[in-house]
């Protein structure tokens, strides 16, 4: 799904994509038929999403948010779909959750943050009256930009400055799950922008989509870049990963000592089996690596009793690092906060 990210299509691309065009046709048709919101929460609800399916980093932003409320003496709840889970019941996710019953990015999530609470579960709504009921006061919504069923009080739109948009177009032809103006406008004077990967050299098209954000009212943006929390020393390293963006997590660790001698990339949310880690050892091996990189949420989907080696799997662990913007998110959580 390459492409779908690439700026620069040749015509026989094009050509060759034509169907995906009529089909993002229905998609956007569909888009235009979701009703507003119509639940609000007994607590303030805070909103992390994006435009494109997936590759933002919105999941970090979310962790970032809910860190900087419990700093601030509150009781945090995620509320998030669970996206891959077996199972459909809502459940409330503790350290002992086994990661295909609550997904993988609730388990990453319950895994950083310990004292907050998670739920999963189909209907946001429900599990936000739930949290409360918990004795959660504010909740925070992964991935839910799009999900109107619920009303929120601070709407963050996290978008890539290097790559914010992709080729531009609509699923399933391009990344894009809404055009951003209509974003923009629906989250107005409770919107935050939250800008990712600063670090890199910025799209050309960043400018126009900040400009297009202070005109609807947003606060922002926030800018911020992702970084290695912990010093990796001087390993050969195959990388592998199931996720939306690998070439950005690739770049990551490309900037860093290791040395990396190759790469395997996987559908988002891939469940690993024995044959496709036997195969990556043999790769590694292969390539004379000394280890298996992979994200911190690609590791959640694999047992433990699978890590060790030769070689061993160990996940790279990034935080987020905010470079501007510090006054523009703390008045977005200050008035989030206070409802009146």
């Amino acid at each position: 799904m390459r492409f779908l990210w690439r700026t620069d299509e040749p015509l026989w691309l094009e050509a060759a994509l034509l169907p995906l065009s009529a089909a993002s046709l229905a998609y956007a048709a569909a888009s235009a038929l979701r009703r507003p919101a119509a639940f609000r929460a007994p607590v303030p609800a805070i909103s992390v999403g994006n435009v494109v399916a997936g590759g933002a980093g919105k999941t970090p932003v979310a962790m970032e948010i809910v860190s900087r409320l419990l700093e601030r003496g509150r009781t945090a709840a995620v509320l998030s779909r669970g996206y891959g889970r077996r199972g459909r019941g809502d459940l409330v996710v503790t350290a002992a959750t086994p990661w295909d019953a609550a997904g993988d990015e609730p388990a990453l999530v319950k895994q950083r943050l310990p004292a907050a609470l998670v739920l999963v579960g189909a209907r946001r709504a429900a599990l936000a009256e739930r949290a409360a009921d918990l004795g959660a006061d504010v909740v925070v919504l992964d991935d839910a930009l799009q999900h109107l069923s619920l009303a929120r009080d601070l709407d963050v739109v996290v978008m890539d400055a290097s790559n914010p948009l992709g080729n531009g177009k609509r699923l399933p032809r391009g990344p894009l799950r809404e055009r951003p103006a209509s974003a923009f406008r629906r989250a107005g004077k409770r919107g935050l922008l939250w800008l990712t990967r600063c670090d890199l050299p910025r799209d050309g098209r960043t400018t126009s989509l900040v400009a297009a954000a202070r005109e609807a009212g947003l606060r922002g943006p926030v800018e911020s870049a992702f970084e290695t929390a912990a010093p990796l020393g001087k390993e050969s390293a195959f990388l592998f990963a199931g996720v939306a963006r690998p070439a950005s997590f690739e770049a990551l660790l490309r900037g860093t000592s290791v040395r990396v001698v190759g790469a395997r990339w996987f559908p988002d949310h891939h469940r690993y089996s024995t044959r496709d880690l036997r195969a990556l050892r043999l790769a590694a091996a292969a390539q004379g690596a000394s280890v298996l990189f992979t994200t911190e949420k690609d590791l959640v989907r694999i047992p433990a009793s699978d890590r060790p080696g030769p070689p061993v799997i160990e996940a790279v662990p990034v935080d987020l690092r905010i470079l501007s913007g510090e006054d523009a998110l703390a008045s977005a959580l200050d008035a989030a906060l206070d409802r009146g």
